[in-house]
């Protein structure tokens, strides 16, 4: 299957399973392929052929990204080397969950969420503790016997009796001794963090010189700024105080830019964000509901609610006109 294809069949299935999808960020360089949608749970989705494609440093402009617009990475794939990926299992490369598409379709069409993750050593579920130990209490047997049971050690059992998660095979030997569902399934939209080890939000790459002036004056209004790497746009902006945020773009006006201009719209709709694009000069007010706005213009911005004022009027005049 081509990547393009395989695109547009992850694509119509979040569309079915009921989310609303963005364009495809069809650019390079590119850190995810579409933001999707539903309710309160927002994804922003890589998806490849072989996972192995999948660097350190998208990994890293994905758990960014997924912070500043508060949504979930997720990478959706059909092998790694030469295997395919096992249905009903996440895998995680460089902090990021790994879905296949049938595993995918399993947690967003029906809602079944997988019940096992990949880790160094082998195939892994999250054993519920607190049920073990009824299940082993109400059995009436020690932590020694249920040891013996299993061919561990008893400070093995105390382990997972702590909240030390399984491999499928002792998972499936506690099931069949206790007749008893007794593993909790991972969850992918909070980022599967109770079976993969958190990790802390990797620092902003530089700003690119030829955008400090807009950095600063985004600065000077009162937002944060992140710089992206491999983003459609150049900057993620937030005030934390109202929850607002902005993607900004930043170039000449041309055939990219304004692709780049319309991507940013339908990001900006699935991620609930506004966005606006700095050209040197510009042609009309706005792409699809990115405003256009002048470098000499933005200079001369002194108030946040200003910016926000002329963005929704740059893309409410599009809207009219």
């Amino acid at each position: 299957m081509s990547r393009s294809a395989l695109v547009g069949n992850v694509t119509a299935m979040l569309e079915d399973a009921g989310f609303v999808v963005s364009e495809r960020c069809a650019i390079r360089p590119k850190s995810f392929d579409v933001a999707a949608r539903r309710g309160e749970d927002t994804l922003l989705v890589k998806i490849l052929g072989n996972i192995d494609a999948f660097d350190a440093r998208t990994g890293a402009e994905m758990r960014r990204l997924g912070e500043y617009l508060q949504a979930t990475p997720l990478v959706i794939g059909l092998r790694t080397r030469d295997e395919e990926l096992k249905p009903g299992v996440t895998y995680f490369r460089h902090g990021v969950p790994v879905l296949s598409p049938d595993t995918a379709m399993d947690l967003f069409v029906e809602e079944v969420p997988p019940l096992i993750y990949a880790a160094p050593g082998g195939l892994y579920v999250n054993i519920d503790s607190e049920v073990l130990a009824d299940a082993r209490q109400d059995r009436d047997w020690s932590l020694g016997r249920l040891a013996q049971e299993l061919g561990v050690s008893r400070r093995t059992v105390s382990k997972y009796e702590d909240g030390m998660d399984a491999s499928v095979e002792v998972a499936s030997q506690l099931e069949e001794l206790f007749d008893a569902p007794l593993t909790s399934p991972v969850e992918v939209l909070d980022g599967a963090e109770e079976v993969h080890e958190a990790r802390e939000t990797p620092e902003d790459p530089d700003v690119d010189p030829d955008d400090e002036p807009i950095v600063a004056v985004l600065t000077r209004v009162g937002y944060e700024v992140h710089p992206t790497d491999r983003a459609p746009f150049k900057t993620v902006s937030e005030d934390e105080s109202d929850h607002d945020r902005v993607l900004t773009g930043h170039s000449t006006f041309t055939k990219t830019a304004e692709k780049r201009a319309r991507i940013m719209s339908s990001v900006g709709l699935v991620t609930r964000t506004t966005s606006v694009y700095v050209v040197d000069e510009a042609p009309r007010d706005s792409v699809e509901g990115t405003a256009l706005i002048e470098e000499d213009e933005m200079a001369g911005i002194e108030d946040r609610i200003d910016l926000r004022d002329l963005i929704m009027e740059r893309a409410e005049e599009e809207g009219t006109a």
